[in-house]
């Protein structure tokens, strides 16, 4: 490994402190690079952009966004609300319990946890307010929440660790359950918690006949996540294709069973899908690109030798990575956090016979917490924006809710079997 192996990383840096897009600073890196190596651009960009269009996996990324889009523009999100309602809302706190449950529920239709806090967080924090909720505590739950959406499948940031490190996408999914709904039944258990010692309402119980009405309605929406699931696991469609059936069905629900998209809202999905879509994408050539220039320079090997000669302990080294991408995941957003260091990280990973799955599962847990840490947390930030929460009141409520989100992380990490017993049973 030469010195011009910093160059990379020197600019990388100057782009965070010069505030520069850190897609634009990985790619201004790599062209440096390649410029003081002599190497042509031309050829470099073609071989690159050739593996990147042969990836039948990245297109999922664009279907799944598109989903989400149309479920947080028509009133799929009020079926999910009200369906949690039914279900766990009569509690002691039931709005609290309520949100944990439409988040796991919704995470099964969207895949992303930015879609969770700013569609159906907004209607979860307006109905805890209404019924007398602290506003920091109803922000810092949605914002808690809202993680589960990339750890329950389907999910943008497996598919994108699957593209980084070859690891399946259906044995991703599938791993990312049992997670999932422990993190769930963990932040009900703290809200049940903090609901008795802080005296919050019950909320009214359904007639039974308003229960079953309230249920019936969501069964289109809640036969998106089955559909999808089933598809992938019974062999049907490979995780893309069930991408592309879920955004029909999603089209098809929202304009012929809930009848609430119209060309002017389905103009702004199609908006918001390119936007979200062009920034991920320009995220992934731009990894790729420095990728290519940490592979010349053998830095993954450097750093493999490195690690290992302080420890061959897996689960120290486990314990290692999950507190470097903690601290990490303070400052640094989740798609930054997978595209820089995975690609480094891997063949120490590999090496030591390290489950991709499991590690895979671990590493998104980690940075979905990551989404909900003071004091760059993507999601404070959009809990803040859609309630008028002061950030101080929300941050004061959600760090022991981090605690409790680190506490299931160690289990997994810990117990492999929770993350790979689902998988290995389906042979994934």
């Amino acid at each position: 490994m030469s010195w011009i192996a910093i160059v990379p990383f020197a600019v990388l840096a100057l782009a965070f402190v010069l505030r520069i897009p850190v897609a634009y600073g990985m790619m201004g890196g790599g062209v440096v690079y390649l410029l003081i190596k002599g190497m042509s651009l031309t050829n470099v960009a073609s071989q690159i952009l050739g593996s990147l269009f042969n990836s039948y996996t990245v297109i999922a990324v664009p279907l799944f966004i598109f989903s989400a889009q149309i479920m947080n523009s028509s009133t799929v999100t009020d079926r999910v609300f009200g369906f949690a309602n039914a279900i766990v809302g009569k509690r002691r706190g039931g709005l609290g319990h309520v949100n944990c449950l439409a988040s796991l529920v919704f995470s099964g239709m969207t895949g992303s946890a930015v879609a969770d806090a700013s569609g159906l967080g907004m209607m979860e924090i307006e109905a805890m307010r209404r019924e007398g909720y602290d506003d920091g505590f109803s922000c810092a739950i949605t914002a808690a929440s809202a993680t589960m959406g990339p750890i329950f499948p389907p999910s943008i940031p497996m598919i994108m660790y699957s593209l980084l490190s070859g690891a399946s996408v259906g044995a991703l999914f599938l791993g990312g359950m049992v997670p999932a709904i422990m993190l769930c039944l963990a932040l009900m258990v703290y809200v049940a918690i903090v609901a008795k010692k802080r005296n919050y309402p019950v909320s009214r119980p359904l007639a039974r006949g308003e229960f079953w009405r309230t249920t019936l309605k969501s069964i289109p929406a809640l036969l998106t996540p089955v559909i999808l699931l089933g598809g992938i696991y019974t062999g049907i469609c490979t995780p893309t294709e069930a991408g592309a059936v879920a955004a029909f069905y999603t089209i098809v629900i929202a304009l012929f069973v809930y009848r609430t998209l119209n060309w002017s809202s389905m103009k702004t999905v199609l908006k918001e899908t390119v936007k979200s879509t062009g920034s991920i994408g320009i995220m992934i050539g731009a990894s790729a690109c420095l990728s290519y220039c940490v592979t010349l320079e053998h830095i993954p090997d450097a750093v493999a030798a490195f690690v290992l000669s302080i420890t061959t302990n897996r689960y120290l080294l486990l314990l290692i990575i999950n507190v470097v991408f903690l601290i990490l995941g303070m400052f640094i957003d989740t798609q930054t956090m997978l595209v820089v260091f995975i690609p480094i990280v891997i063949p120490v990973v590999k090496l030591l016979g390290i489950d991709l799955v499991h590690f895979g599962v671990m590493i998104v847990l980690n940075t979905m917490i990551g989404l909900s840490t003071p004091p760059f947390g993507m999601l404070l930030f959009v809990t803040h924006g859609v309630s008028g929460t002061p950030l101080k009141d929300i941050i004061r409520e959600i760090c022991p809710m981090i605690l409790v989100m680190i506490a299931i992380l160690l289990l997994i990490t810990f117990i492999p079997p929770l993350v790979t017993f689902l998988p290995g049973v389906l042979s994934l």
